[in-house]
């Protein structure tokens, strides 16, 4: 078995990025043992360059899989490849599993239920309250929320997951070369309380063309993928047609017909996706008796006590849009320190959020 991993590594370390030309030398061989010892004129026949054949037939390549493994087991890392018991069976089941999955925090996590919310890099106000409302509501009822830790969308609902319960990022880089950089407090957050997952390398830089494939990943961990904010052209609508592939619900939050990220949304629920409106309209599409299970959940309501200024404060502020604090000033006729203690209490209580510029929302 130990030999076998170590096979499974070196093999990914050549075709991670290059999945059908790994299927076809994958399902070429008897055993993948036999890739190994195979001639350099028998891999370059199926498709393989110089280079890659040469690397097959290196005892180096074999050692370098060495030594990744050491390093995952050092840095506490799990490791799970396709004849692993623990490989997640959702995952299985897609056209083109990865080989292998290097894996920073809870493994079991992998095994769902799942449901995957991504979109924009640059969500609205009402695309960033949308997200962690419906990431927590979900969540807190026991299924995992999945996405790909990049800026906007994917890192609301990696926020609001972790708030009602568990989360999974799919990284489309290495574990030990984080990116986005500035999400790497989120990252070790989502490992104490969920898992960060990639199918690269553990240094495997975060290459552009490596998120479309990981989104694969992101799809297939999961029973339904839904889209928040997405341009026409959309890195998120290629994950939901990759989930339609895969044979999983795709669901869309409808947006303003005027913006140009609802216009992917919009063009998804047109086509057939589901709309979605509440964590309800997703536990809906849902086999029998989880749906029935979910449903009956109570939610829970968090209704913290808010001193009479603080209830004028908030009641000032919007879900679905940023107010500057000038306005606040304005409308509260407070001065600027008094109000700035008054939302930083709010902000404490979990009750509203603040964006850059001193621009304030309130939380669904």
């Amino acid at each position: 078995m130990d030999d076998n991993r170590r096979y499974w590594v070196a093999f990914n370390l050549v075709f991670c990025e290059e999945l059908k030309l790994a299927k076809k030398i994958f399902e070429h061989f008897p055993s993948l043992e036999e890739i190994f010892k195979t001639g350099k004129k028998e891999v370059i026949a199926l498709g393989l360059d110089e280079e890659q054949a040469q690397r097959i037939a290196s005892r180096e390549l074999l050692d370098q899989a060495s030594r990744e493994i050491d390093r995952i087991e050092k840095k506490n890392y799990s490791l799970l490849t396709l004849e692993d018991k623990k490989y997640p069976s959702y995952l299985r089941e897609i056209f083109d599993p990865p080989f292998v999955i290097y894996c920073a925090g809870n493994v079991d996590l992998l095994e769902g239920p799942a449901v995957s919310i991504v979109g924009t890099r640059k969500p609205t106000p009402y695309g960033r309250a949308i997200t962690e409302k419906l990431a927590e509501d979900l969540a807190s009822r026991g299924l995992v929320i999945i996405s790909g830790l990049a800026r906007g969308i994917d890192s609301f609902a990696h926020w609001g997951a972790l708030k009602g319960g568990k989360t999974v990022a799919v990284l489309g880089s290495g574990l030990e070369n984080m990116y986005p950089r500035e999400n790497k407090s989120l990252s070790k957050k989502i490992t104490e309380r969920g898992a960060v997952i990639s199918e690269f390398p553990l240094d495997a830089p975060p290459l552009g063309f490596h998120f479309p494939i990981r989104n694969r990943i992101i799809s297939g961990l999961s029973m339904a993928l839904v889209v928040v904010e997405a341009a026409r052209r959309s890195g998120s609508l290629i994950s939901a047609r990759l989930a339609l592939e895969q044979n999983r619900e795709v669901m869309a939050v409808p947006g303003n017909m005027t913006s140009e990220f609802s216009q992917g949304t919009n063009w998804l629920i047109k086509t057939g996706a589901k709309l979605v409106e509440s964590w309800e309209d997703v536990v809906d599409e849902f086999p029998s008796p989880l749906k029935e299970n979910l449903l009956s959940r109570k939610e829970k309501k968090r209704v913290p006590s808010m001193k009479p200024r603080e209830k004028r404060v908030y009641n000032c502020l919007k879900e679905d849009s940023l107010v500057h604090i000038d306005e606040l000033v304005e409308k509260t006729e407070s001065s600027v320190s008094e109000l700035l203690a008054i939302l930083l209490n709010l902000e404490l209580k979990d009750l509203i959020s603040q964006s850059p510029g001193k621009y304030f929302q309130r939380r669904m």
